[in-house]
């Protein structure tokens, strides 16, 4: 059985570190908010014990990969072109992609715009959501004192300034809560400015089964290193997303689909967020299945490594 290596890739006029095991088909993994490569620890064995080549990069602002200074170079069509540059540097030209999180909407949108490199796609806890008619933030919950975290996070500075006061606190916060599953869904995902994000979440006293202590110490170290501005930078993109993406209005993912989340998950309880998931067949025509794991929050490949792993495996099988 190989084992998980390390190296440094050129893409898209970065530097990209990636984390890869196996020998097959390519399966790029592209995770999320506020995670790493690292979050797809269990899927790389796993996917290279069937018979893979699974490849889990450190997104762009993340990790060991570059960090570009200005936030516009955050957009949705630079990390589209960084996985469309990794599938390259890896030496073939044919991939499936699974996003988490901030990752699928990549995964998505690469399967949307380069269907002919990317020959089935799999999104967790994130579903495609086509364009809207408005300014996405123009839209986002706002009450007094209180506003949706996209938009605390809107600011160059201010989320920075809370994340890295303590790092360690932060990634518990963060990990434990679910991402503030506990919240009721009247203030779900709302942030009162008073308190900051890690004001809205309530970890246990205990870390979960999924999460050791050396896995937390893995997340620590890391964005003690980075902070977390290049993962923030992803938000500060919505509206430019949103102005970029127009020429792709109504277009449909064709590609065969797989949609998998956990029933504690914050992301399918967003207000309009249950008419995007039963619109899905519509907009993404070769959706294999919706997978909805029982007792699953939104940390979905790593809380229920076994299923979303048999789920990955029988998906790729099947193409």
């Amino acid at each position: 059985m190989s084992v998980i290596s390390h190296r440094i890739l050129e893409s898209n006029g970065i530097r990209i570190h990636v984390a890869e095991q196996g020998e097959g088909p390519l399966v790029l993994l592209c995770h999320g908010f506020p995670e790493g490569w690292y979050s797809w620890r269990h899927q790389l064995e796993a996917l290279a014990a069937a018979g893979f080549r699974a490849v889990a990069p450190d997104m762009r602002g993340y990790g060991e990969t570059v960090r570009p200074p200005d936030v516009a170079s955050y957009t949705l069509l630079h990390l589209v072109g960084d996985m469309v540059g990794l599938v390259a540097a890896l030496g073939t030209d044919r991939a499936v992609i699974v996003g988490h999180d901030w990752g699928a909407p990549v995964a998505w949108h690469a399967a949307l715009l380069r269907p002919d490199l990317f020959r089935g796609v799999v999104g967790l806890s994130v579903p495609f959501r086509p364009r809207v008619a408005v300014r996405p933030t123009s839209v986002m919950p706002r009450r007094d004192g209180a506003i949706f975290y996209q938009l605390y996070f809107q600011q160059p500075g201010v989320a920075e300034a809370e994340l890295e006061r303590d790092v360690r606190t932060t990634m518990r916060t963060v990990l434990c809560s679910g991402f503030g599953e506990g919240q009721p869904r009247e203030t779900l995902g709302m942030v009162y400015t008073a308190k900051g994000i890690l004001g809205a979440m309530s970890p246990p006293s205990w870390l979960p089964a999924w999460l050791s202590d050396s896995d937390l110490d893995h997340y620590v170290a890391a964005f003690k290193k980075t902070g977390f501005g290049g993962g923030l930078n992803w938000y500060r993109n919505i509206d430019r997303n949103w102005e970029l993406l127009a020429p792709f209005a109504g277009a449909k993912i064709t590609v065969p689909a797989l949609y998998i989340h956990g029933d504690r998950d914050i992301v399918p309880r967003f207000p309009g967020a249950d008419r995007v998931i039963a619109d899905l067949p519509n907009q993404v025509p070769g959706l294999r299945d919706i997978l909805r794991l029982a007792d699953c929050g939104h940390w979905t490949q790593q809380e229920q490594p076994a299923k979303v792993n048999a789920a990955l495996i029988d998906f790729l099988k099947k193409l």
